[in-house]
């Protein structure tokens, strides 16, 4: 799927499985349990726009970040695990590469720090990766926000903060319709 157009997002019932799956993959990340949480949701239900469906997912994790059950909180963790680490030479998405490329770019002091921090990070916060709306930012003020977020230590915080990439604000949304708008 990540070479062909999105299909609209009213045909999305009508599409196999593993095409649904593939398709969530390249809004999001490559995840199973993604695919386990949403894929059934792109079959029943039909969606006039891809910002209605990525709102929808979006509640869906909400939903996983407010349950009490230790199976729903993994899967969330794993879900939210799925997004690349700021900074990583290696990243899968389309939208991640095009969102990262400016932190790809500089000395490599920089990177090192990044590096670092994500490994303080993910240390602090066991599971999660540090994610934050990167586009048009600094990587200065990308760090100095991890740090933040590092000695601020609330790990609910943290899960809502990496839903919310899920759940983009206009601006992300904007520059992720753009994207699907480009590919349907």
């Amino acid at each position: 799927m990540e070479t062909a157009q999105l299909p609209a997002p009213t045909n999305l019932t009508r599409l196999p499985t593993a095409e649904r799956a593939a398709l969530l993959d390249r809004l999001f990340e490559p995840c199973v349990p993604l695919h386990t949480l949403s894929v059934s949701l792109l079959q029943e239900r039909t969606f006039e726009s891809y910002d209605e469906l990525i709102s929808s997912i979006g509640l869906q994790l909400t939903a996983l970040a407010n349950s009490s059950s230790t199976k729903d909180t993994e899967a969330l963790r794993s879900i939210l695990a799925a997004h690349p680490r700021l900074g990583q030479n290696k990243v899968e998405s389309t939208q991640s590469q095009s969102e990262q490329a400016q932190l790809n770019t500089g000395d490599e002091s920089s990177g090192q720090s990044l590096t670092e921090l994500n490994h303080l990070y993910e240390q602090t916060f066991p599971g999660l990766r540090y994610v934050v709306f990167v586009n048009g930012r600094s990587r200065a003020s990308i760090k100095d926000d991890m740090k933040a977020r590092i000695e601020r230590r609330n790990w609910m915080a943290e899960q809502h903060a990496a839903i919310k990439v899920c759940r983009p604000p206009s601006e992300r949304k904007e520059q992720l319709i753009e994207f699907v708008q480009g590919n349907v």
